[in-house]
């Protein structure tokens, strides 16, 4: 019994596999297709060619690394986020101790705002005021993940009225009763990074949002402005959290990083009702 059981379970995991592997083929060869019937069409050509890069960064280079980072790619806590194609993301650089509420009482008291969460509505509305260069100081956030689930929420400064750049935190809660490596214990992680243009990432093509590198300047920069808005916050420093590297997102920005790990505490900050129900993103 038990060996039909783990005979059933393997065959069903090499179907998942194979249709897995099979769309990513079937992706590309859409996409080598559109590429080579878009040289027989002329000016045609053009549109073809357009939606050529659309396949290529929203379908087929997607597909791709969800298919190789799911082998390659650890899938257990190293300090890193993942995007939704399975790349590793922006580097985890703060802790927190406390509520959701004394969170979002003390990032709206430091001057952060809300990113909203991600829609067709706000997504035109972030490529609109990009161009027309209009301020849009809810912004949506790309998701990014952790603990295999996006983030909670986001919170974000927007900088001169250039939605192109900003300053962004991410925030999740932790599983209960898991610990970080070395067996510290904290209540929230989160990953804050400076947009400083929109571009192409290096690894899918996909429009995006550019980074500046030296993280740590971002993560210290969430740390200031919450102090010196709440003199009940404190922060203590974990030193060597992670090994110190340079490295790249998943946008193909390069990021480095001295390792250490501000862990913030709220738990002192006092909340309304209001803060209490807010809205989790």
């Amino acid at each position: 019994m038990s060996a039909r059981r783990r005979r059933g379970y393997s065959i069903g995991v090499a179907l998942d596999w194979f249709f897995f592997v099979f769309a990513g083929l079937a992706a590309l060869w859409l996409a080598y297709l559109s590429l080579t019937e878009s040289f027989r069409t002329g000016w045609w050509g053009i549109l073809i060619a357009i939606g050529f890069w659309v396949l290529l960064a929203y379908l087929v280079l997607p597909r791709i690394h969800r298919i190789l980072t799911t082998i390659y790619v650890p899938d257990y806590f190293i300090g890193r986020t993942r995007t939704s194609d399975g790349l590793l993301g922006d580097p985890v650089n703060l802790a927190l101790m406390g509520t959701a509420a004394q969170i979002h009482t003390a990032m709206r008291a430091a001057g952060w705002t809300p990113a909203d969460p991600v829609t067709l509505a706000s997504s035109v509305r972030i490529v609109t005021s990009t161009i027309t260069r209009r301020s849009y100081d809810e912004a949506p956030v790309s998701p990014l993940f952790l603990f295999g689930r996006q983030q909670d929420f986001a919170y974000q400064q927007e900088v001169a009225g250039n939605p192109a750049q900003r300053h962004h935190v991410r925030f999740w809660r932790c599983p209960d009763d898991w610990p970080l490596p070395g067996g510290r214990r904290v209540d929230w992680l989160a990953a804050g990074t400076f947009d400083t243009s929109v571009g192409l990432s290096l690894f899918t093509l996909q429009v995006t949002h550019r980074i500046d590198a030296d993280t740590d300047v971002e993560r210290d920069h969430i740390v200031q402005t919450l102090t010196g808005a709440d003199t009940a916050i404190t922060v203590e420093i974990l030193k060597d959290f992670a090994t110190s590297y340079h490295a790249r997102n998943g946008g193909g920005d390069s990021i480095r990083t001295d390792g250490d790990l501000p862990i913030i505490d709220v738990r002192q900050v006092a909340t309304t009702a209001a803060e209490g129900t807010a809205v989790t993103r």
